[in-house]
């Protein structure tokens, strides 16, 4: 007979509470939400409490839940309170670090969009920008929030009613209609887990406690390159500060591998190693390397 363990919900932590049921439910999709405040500054966050519901009326909901570690509220949940207006962006596997970087909490007033290097595009029908990289977009009238406690960990249901939908043509089959695995989707689950619908779990690192310098911070060459995808910039714009010259140097001096390709004066072979470094998880190395060989970058 297996062995299990029995929990009551108010006999444990909301945290540890919080765990088991991020951990057991999934995975989960993401509503990646774009809002704006009451003065039209524009915010950008994603959320894993979320799923279609409808479709006659057409209503997504997702929820940001009142914060465990303090009981505070999320910027997304007030603008949709103040405007009621919301698109919801679908997050796939090109994006996913993008995504993630986004969910740092910057505070109110700054544009997630540009901290994540996303491209904000006009809606035709409600205020907030869409995620142009998203492989689908829907605009959303907010029809009701519904709280679900005043305490920290408390749901807020969000029911959003699809006005407009934008579809990538690039994840459409020969019939018009949305190839799953050409759309990769990725999932939240548990932890730093992640689930890419037609591969399989992978693992994303949660973002730092302190702020990331975020991709708008990276120097242009960098943020601007051809050869580095949006998941290899979400990793560079998480790191917490920009290397120092001295760090940059001593790195190069300590590293065969950043001294040989820096010599070929080779900008792809130059940002090949980079993502070589990013995808040993060596990002701070990356970085650096991309820094020291920043004139031979086109």
């Amino acid at each position: 007979m297996k062995k299990t363990i029995s929990i009551v919900p108010n006999e444990v932590t909301t945290a540890k509470l919080h765990g088991y049921l991020l951990g057991a439910v999934g995975p989960r999709p993401i509503a990646f939400a774009s809002t704006v405040d009451k003065d039209g500054n524009p915010n950008l966050s994603p959320f894993s409490f979320f799923n279609v519901f409808s479709a006659n009326p057409p209503i997504l909901i997702f929820s940001p839940a009142r914060r465990v570690r303090n009981n505070t509220t999320k910027h997304t949940l007030e603008n949709v309170l103040e405007t009621k207006e919301v698109v919801v962006n679908i997050v796939n596997y090109p994006i996913v670090q993008q995504m993630s970087l986004s969910s740092t909490e910057y505070a109110a007033g700054v544009n997630e969009f540009k901290k994540a290097g996303l491209t904000m595009l006009k809606s035709d029908v409600v205020t907030p920008a869409r995620v142009a990289e998203s492989p689908v977009q829907f605009e959303c009238k907010v029809t009701k929030v519904e709280a679900l406690g005043d305490e920290g960990g408390a749901g807020n249901l969000v029911f959003c009613e699809v006005v407009k939908v934008h579809v990538d043509t690039a994840v459409l089959d020969e019939n018009g209609v949305i190839d799953q695995h050409k759309i990769d989707l990725v999932a939240r689950m548990g932890g730093n887990w992640y689930s890419r619908a037609n591969q399989g779990m992978f693992e994303v690192p949660k973002p730092l406690s302190t702020l990331g310098i975020g991709i708008d911070s990276l120097p242009a060459k960098i943020k601007n390159s051809k050869l580095l995808s949006g998941n290899d910039l979400g990793f560079l714009g998480n790191i917490e500060e920009l290397p120092s010259v001295e760090s940059v140097t001593q790195f190069v001096e300590n590293n065969e591998e950043a001294q040989a390709v820096l010599a070929t004066n080779d900008s792809m072979q130059l940002q090949l190693k980079a993502k070589e470094f990013i995808f040993n998880e060596d990002v701070v190395g990356a970085l650096k390397l991309l820094i020291a060989g920043i004139d031979i970058i086109e």
